[in-house]
């Protein structure tokens, strides 16, 4: 079939989009910005690749009419704006008006569990946006889920941010609110078997694991499968905003997304039962059993995808990476550095490994204190770290930086920063004739911005100096002879 992928670079957009191609389907993806697409995917013939933003009706013209299959991936989640629930209707519309123009026979949208009398906003805007896709020109067929744990999932990172860190917690009482957590590869299973199946039309089933459990319940368990022991007490006093801070202090979230987390973890998130696990032949795992496949995929080095790759994880970038990826020069500062290459190959692969658990090569203690102070001023910290140990794919976010470019072919790596800051920042590493060549920009806003430079110029000094000399360095003298 052909089949439409909407949401692409995506939690769940990115790891259906393999399933389907080694199914033997060709996969249309469709995203605002081709920046962020997998390098392969634009050289895979089974995949083609289309610029679409259902806020702008006219763009999603690029996207073919032979469709047979589209999956609507496009939450809530993702969006913290004020006006997200009108974003998040916009986009439905958008879509419902051209697929009904189209010779699409099924959409398949993931939405969120949604029983409760008292929605939070971002489930009654999933709600909103199922009544809206339905359609008399297609079938629309709806899986509702709850908690997804999985490696790189929100509620996985958040979870293991608190167990890890905190051996004692004085938490908000919703941790005794009641879910379902569900495995995402077993969300992945429905929603990969569903295409196509004409029983399932225009019908919505509600799919959770095997267990009911408070989420306090699932920081004890996943504590059990790391060998931890914790202990934690909840408190009935913590306020919403409260404890929107406390996820965004302990934790590598957002404040905005934190707020939104907090906004649905009050509200019990139990599944109506259906035949859906027969008809479909799956049987969801275990939450313990969902956590130490997470576990497994990590120490592999093998996260498909993360919730901080995605753009709701970022301090300031909300647009297209196109925006950022010209450099400017004019009223901007800079710090350059060039540095002749003894080992190619290990120089490509420092720069490709920079930040995260190996840190900046140089000065580190320096970088986390920059993290500390970020994260005091409302900014995301160093704690997003990097969804690869060695690779990086443009949108990926890197620590307190996003990837605005990454071309090992090219030998060239653009990073713009995402700290709190009175300007714009941006970080550039590139080889040209032998040379590493390492520049950081900084456009100032206002007196603010030029005083911010003057006052961290000396630390530049050493710093971007010692990284760059050990990028180019050479620790082992025999690698010389080979």
């Amino acid at each position: 079939m052909k089949i439409l992928v909407t949401g692409s670079t995506g939690y769940i957009g990115k790891r259906i989009i393999p399933i389907l191609i080694n199914e033997g389907h060709h996969v249309v993806c469709a995203v605002r910005d081709q920046l962020r697409v997998d390098k392969t995917y634009r050289e895979d013939p089974n995949i083609t690749i289309v610029e679409a933003d259902f806020l702008k009706p006219e763009t999603l013209q690029n996207i073919p009419k032979d469709i047979d299959v589209a999956y609507y991936l496009i939450h809530s989640m993702s969006n913290t704006s004020k006006d997200f629930e009108k974003l998040e209707a916009t986009c439905a519309e958008n879509f419902e008006n051209y697929f009904s123009t189209t010779q699409v026979k099924q959409v398949i949208y993931l939405s969120g569990i949604t029983n409760d009398e008292n929605l939070s906003k971002h489930l009654q805007s999933r709600k909103n946006v199922e009544e809206l896709l339905a359609s008399e020109s297609y079938a629309l067929t709806i899986f509702k889920a709850g908690i997804i744990v999985g490696s790189g999932s929100s509620s996985f990172e958040i979870i293991r941010d608190l167990v890890e860190k905190l051996p004692v917690m004085i938490a908000p009482k919703w941790l005794n609110t009641k879910t379902q957590p569900l495995a995402v590869r077993d969300v992945l299973a429905f929603l990969s078997k569903a295409k196509g199946r004409e029983e399932l039309y225009n019908k919505s089933f509600d799919i959770f694991g095997p267990e009911v459990m408070t989420y306090k319940e699932m920081l004890l368990k996943f504590a059990e499968a790391r060998k931890l022991k914790r202990y934690i007490l909840t408190v009935p006093v913590m306020t919403p905003k409260l404890s929107s801070y406390w996820l965004y202090f302990v934790t590598s979230t957002s404040y905005k997304l934190a707020s939104s987390l907090v906004d649905s973890m009050g509200i019990e998130i139990i599944g109506n039962k259906s035949d859906i696990n027969s008809i479909l032949d799956v049987q969801p795992i275990t939450y313990r059993e969902a956590v130490d496949l997470a576990f497994e995929k990590i120490e592999q080095n093998s996260i498909v995808s993360s919730w901080k790759d995605s753009l709701v994880s970022s301090g300031r970038l909300k647009n297209s990476l196109h925006k950022y990826i010209n450099v400017p020069t004019y009223g901007c500062f800079t710090d350059y550095k060039e540095r002749k290459i003894i080992d190619m190959d290990r120089t490509i692969n420092r720069i490709w490994s920079i930040g995260g658990t190996t840190g900046w090569y140089y000065g580190n203690y320096l970088w986390k204190i920059r993290g500390h102070l970020d994260k005091l001023f409302g900014g995301i910290g160093l704690r997003r770290g990097r969804t690869h140990v060695s690779e990086l794919d443009a949108g990926d976010a890197l620590d307190f930086w996003r990837v605005i470019f990454s071309d090992r072919d090219e030998r060239k790596l653009l990073l713009y920063a995402e700290m709190k800051l009175p300007g714009e920042a941006w970080l550039e590493f590139k080889i040209e004739d032998g040379l590493l060549k390492q520049t950081a920009t900084f456009r100032p806003r206002g007196l603010a911005g030029r005083l911010y430079w003057y006052s961290v110029l000396p630390f530049h000094g050493f710093i971007f100096r010692g990284m760059i000399n050990k990028l180019v360095e050479v620790e082992d003298n025999q690698m010389l002879n080979t």
